[in-house]
């Protein structure tokens, strides 16, 4: 047996030690993604094997901790893909508004630039204080940074760009304070929204949502896992509800393909059926 195969078994123990210690399930992401990642991770912790992380893992709870860090994906940024914050404002709102009080769920929320440039949009449609919005994610440190709301002011001339790309109706500056080097966003942004830690491999659903917003998440899962998370966002959908995926996902050939219907194919949103 050669040391890529005696490698992937150790890597296959390691998530399977993870997930029977912690209950994270690592073992359905994508399989190339994880072994680049735990190779990386390896090499920066001191370990010269795999094997070595594994009674780590199991007795440290802090370097597991910096190991679940290392796997999530935490790529984000303010209005990213403008033309889907368009979407949603001349596609999903107007129908949001019909509810007097609606539920989102921003599932793999990471460090919160989406889910801010989703409460901008609904604040400039006057729906905002209709809004429960639940944003959430298994990293910790990424939902910190969240709550936090602070941003590289480096940052922010490509987020204004994406802002008016995506219909913005005032000036993006008005949405945040300066603080030395960063921004921080507005608390105004901030009263409607939970951040909360949870997990899409184990935890369950979020009941009566109106829309859920989980962009470029799935890409990260293989099969199995995408059909379970997209059967946990369509029980949380009411009937009529929104979802929402990222640009490189879509809804075809998977076990929920026929519950919705297409609203923008560009910007990947789909409806829940009224009817089973």
């Amino acid at each position: 047996m050669n040391n890529n195969k005696i490698e992937s078994i150790e890597i296959d123990l390691l998530l399977e030690a993870v997930f029977r210690r912690y209950g994270y399930d690592f073992r359905s992401y994508a399989r190339a993604s994880i072994e680049r990642r735990t190779r990386q991770f390896m090499s920066g912790a001191g370990c010269s094997s795999v094997s070595e992380m594994i009674p780590k893992v199991l007795h440290d709870k802090e370097f597991f901790s910096r190991l679940a860090r290392y796997f999530s994906i935490s790529v984000t940024e303010m209005f990213r893909d403008p033309f889907v914050y368009r979407a949603v404002r001349e596609k999903v709102v107007p129908l949001l508004r019909t509810w007097p009080h609606f539920k989102i769920w921003h599932a793999g929320s990471a460090t919160g630039e989406e889910v801010y440039s989703l409460a901008i949009v609904l604040k400039e449609e006057g729906v905002y204080d209709r809004a429960t919005i639940y944003a959430t994610d298994f990293n910790d440190d990424a939902l910190e940074r969240a709550r936090e709301g602070i941003y590289e002011v480096s940052k922010m001339k490509e987020a204004t760009r994406n802002y008016q790309q995506a219909g913005g109706k005032a000036s993006f500056s008005e949405y945040l304070h300066a603080r030395y080097d960063a921004v921080a966003m507005s608390g105004s942004l901030k009263e409607r929204i939970t951040f909360a830690n949870h997990n899409l491999a184990v935890d369950e659903a979020f009941g009566e949502m109106h829309l859920v917003f989980s962009r470029n998440v799935l890409i990260y899962f293989n099969r199995e896992l995408q059909n379970r998370v997209l059967e946990l966002f369509t029980n949380s959908l009411v009937r009529g509800g929104f979802l929402c995926l990222g640009t490189k996902e879509d809804l075809r050939f998977t076990d929920v393909n026929n519950r919705y219907d297409v609203v923008d194919g560009k910007a990947k949103i789909y409806r829940k059926k009224s009817v089973p």
